[in-house]
């Protein structure tokens, strides 16, 4: 027989009654019946039943241990009563008969009991981390997330994808967070990156000709922490090859619904292929949110332009000012008195609106404010439009349009909630499709990029024809913008360690504030990857005698006056520069190609420009600028 135990406490069944066993694990918990200790024995896998009689000679040890003591146990298996059968455990047939007991670790009295799913303060649980884990929500989640992965795994691999992993200590770039930072002791005053998403280097594996590629990522992002986002967490991040927008669902359809389904513990999942496929635009006008849940029925309409001309000024001054009034149903409150109304504004308000305007509506009468100065007529209308019935309330928001957008759909959600609407034991999935390139910024009045989640081959997302040019501009101008991102983003000519640092084709402005600028080497990299693309004549480095490419921050733009340094004033005393500055090492400029001798002087005012606004009106400048060279190398492309 082994040491420890020949079983787990999670495997034995009424098929084993009848054989002598040992089992190894720690004492869950003690019930003392009179001359009877009954002991549930816990381990990785389950529970058993341990029961000691005055006959046993581990009853007297068993009576001395406390709580999380780990013992072993040898006795026989019997069969359980039919009335102490207990189904909730796997092996609730059964209980062992105690007929020996060693004893291999005594525990004291405990800071916070194991047994049981109380709550506690978290310092209390962190302090005592090695037996929080021991409890058993946490430790079931621990081992959910580890078959949840091991499923992703599975089923990427099976789809074609290859599993790589990309390096921990890097370079910083621009994200929606800031970085944590790592000291390198080699380098005094120098830092490494945690990866707040591995951008670059998925895109340098995708660049160097691997299709597929997958991995569960380690992020790292120093930010105010959500509901939904810890300081560290993972994510499924994958790239694919010649594939179309609708290519990378159909591959992603049966991953995520296989995963649910497998874990779902018997809710229902959307089956694969038939995700809906949801405009942002719509999403925000019904759902009021670009991640809508599917599980509630609400569905938020715009009935701004029956307020255009409204007894109801408060609603026609907003209109006329370019607002929008949206509106959410709440079916079937005729019996809903006036404070379940009053609460939902008090609510709003506490979460910072305006507040929540209000209608009611018992057995087709109106009632609230709105409904008598909008008149019975026209709700008549309204209520017709929307499909409402006789005893169904209407809950308004009105604002500007992103602000009325964002109420109504809070309001949609704590509406459902409310009333008990939310369909319960199921998974909803959607895909939101054409999100906008650019998006208007209330401060400085100009439209900013909006970085996308998901783009076709071509780089547009589809969604010229859904809005006006401020928020969807053209396909053309949208391809262009893609274009250049793409070069700033990847230059295969410059070596990984010198890759354009900075700039991650999520885009250059995620993440920055109202009136933050971009920095001079930024701009410097925009403008150097941009010209040495589209035959400006300057690569985004520039290489020492010896072939040794010198960091970018050692970088200046033609005709710039030299930074300090042993080559300062030697143009203009008609001194000869360095060989860092006039040789190529490759020999371009004598191939032809469009290195530094010879080489076309792009527009210096077009330059200075970029340089000094160094916002983001910088990258419409290069977008207006190269617009016909882009033109002609599209076919290129």
């Amino acid at each position: 027989m082994h040491a420890y135990r020949t079983h787990t406490c999670g495997a034995l069944t009424a098929a084993n009654v009848g054989e002598t066993v040992r089992l190894s694990g720690w004492i869950h918990r003690k019930r003392d019946h009179g001359g009877v200790l009954f002991v549930d024995l816990r381990d990785h896998y389950g529970i058993t039943q341990i029961v000691a009689d005055e006959d046993s000679p581990a009853l007297q040890v068993l009576d001395g241990l406390r709580v999380e003591s780990v013992v072993t146990i040898d006795g026989e298996v019997k069969a359980r009563s039919a009335s102490t059968v207990n189904a909730n455990l796997p092996t609730g047939e059964i209980e062992i008969y105690a007929r020996g007991i060693t004893v291999q670790s005594r525990a004291e009295e405990l800071p916070m009991p194991v047994a049981g799913e109380q709550e506690y303060p978290e310092e209390i649980r962190l302090k005592n981390r090695f037996l929080d884990l021991r409890r058993d929500k946490v430790h079931s989640n621990i081992v959910l997330r580890s078959k949840v992965i091991s499923s992703i795994r599975r089923r990427m691999t099976d789809a074609g994808f290859t599993e790589f992993q990309t390096p921990i200590l890097g370079a910083s770039s621009p994200e929606g967070a800031r970085d944590y930072l790592v000291p390198a002791r080699m380098h005094p005053g120098r830092f490494y990156a945690l990866p707040q998403a591995p951008q670059m280097f998925k895109q340098l594996l995708m660049v160097a000709g691997f299709d597929r590629y997958f991995q569960i990522a380690p992020c790292f992002r120093d930010e105010d922490l959500r509901a939904d986002r810890s300081p560290e967490f993972y994510q499924l991040d994958f790239e694919m090859s010649y594939v179309t927008q609708e290519d990378v669902f159909q591959t992603l359809e049966p991953v995520l619904a296989g995963v649910f389904e497998e874990f779902s513990g018997g809710k229902t999942v959307t089956p694969a292929g038939t995700f809906p496929r949801i405009p942002y635009a719509d999403a925000l006008l019904k759902y009021g949110s670009d991640k809508p849940d599917l599980r509630n029925p609400l569905i938020i309409s715009d009935v701004t332009s029956h307020f255009e001309q409204s007894g109801f000024g408060l609603f026609e001054k907003i209109v006329g000012s370019g607002g929008k009034v949206r509106v959410i149903p709440a079916p079937n409150t005729a019996d809903k008195s006036r404070k379940f109304f009053d609460d939902m504004n008090n609510w709003a308000r506490q979460e910072g609106f305006a507040g929540l305007g209000y209608v009611t509506r018992k057995g087709g009468d109106f009632g609230g404010p709105i409904a008598k100065n909008h008149g019975p007529e026209r709700m008549e209308e309204l209520y017709n439009e929307l499909g409402l019935g006789p005893d169904d309330g209407l809950f308004f928001a009105a604002g500007k349009e992103k602000d009325a957008a964002k109420l109504a759909g809070a309001a949609r959600t704590r509406t459902a909630e409310e009333l008990g609407l939310i369909e319960e034991g199921c998974f909803k999935f959607c895909w939101i499709v054409d999100f906008p390139m650019f998006e208007y910024d209330e401060g400085p009045q100009e439209d900013r990029f909006q970085p996308q989640p998901v783009l076709d081959a071509a780089g547009r997302d589809g969604s010229a024809g859904n809005a006006g040019p401020a928020r969807h501009p053209g396909v053309a101008v949208r391809h262009r913008v893609q274009r250049i991102r793409a070069v700033v983003g990847c230059d295969p000519e410059s070596s990984s360690r010198h890759h354009v640092q900075g700039v991650r084709d999520r885009g250059l402005f995620e993440g920055r504030g109202r009136g933050e600028f971009l920095g001079h080497d930024q701009c410097v990299q925009i403008w150097r990857a941009a010209a040495w693309r589209f035959g400006a004549g300057h690569r985004p480095h520039r290489h020492a005698a010896g072939g040794r490419a010198e960091h970018p921050r050692g970088h200046r733009l033609p005709d710039e006056p030299a930074r300090a340094g042993p080559d300062d004033g030697r143009a203009e005393r008609g001194q000869p520069e360095t060989a860092a500055r006039a040789v190529d090492p490759h020999g371009r400029a004598a191939q032809g190609h469009p290195g530094r001798q010879g080489a076309r002087r792009p527009d210096r005012r077009l330059r200075r420009r970029v340089l000094n606004a160094g916002n983001r009106a910088g990258m419409a400048v290069i977008v207006k600028r190269l617009s016909p060279a882009l033109a002609s190398g599209a076919q290129s492309d």
